[in-house]
């Protein structure tokens, strides 16, 4: 079986990436990512019923020990007002930023 990350497309993956690896780094990580999809098909492979529920974690709790949740709460940040004085612009309460000179695609 071929390889699912061939060369020429984890090539392609690296320059997306922005990476700069070196021949033994990207032969190296082209392995270990194609070990993974390799892992994520085995388990994909094991049949699981449909009256298997899902569970978030292997480890359950009892209610007589499970901690009460906390309520939610929002606050506003205290360093906001520090945060926004360092930024070179702002407008009410927002950092002003450079329009991004772009190309329309076709």
């Amino acid at each position: 079986m071929a390889d699912p990350i061939s060369p020429e497309l984890f090539k392609h993956l690296v320059e997306l990436a922005a990476l700069e690896l070196g021949d033994a780094e990207a032969h190296y990580l082209r392995a270990e990512l194609n070990k993974q999809l390799k892992s994520i098909d085995e388990l994909a492979a094991i049949p699981v019923g449909a009256d298997v529920p899902a569970i978030s974690h292997g480890v359950p709790y009892a209610a007589a020990i499970r901690p009460a949740l906390r309520p939610d709460q929002s606050e506003q940040s205290p360093t906001s007002p520090d945060i926004l004085a360092q930024a070179p612009q702002t407008d009410d309460d927002y950092f002003v930023v450079p329009d991004i000179p772009h190309e329309e695609l076709e």
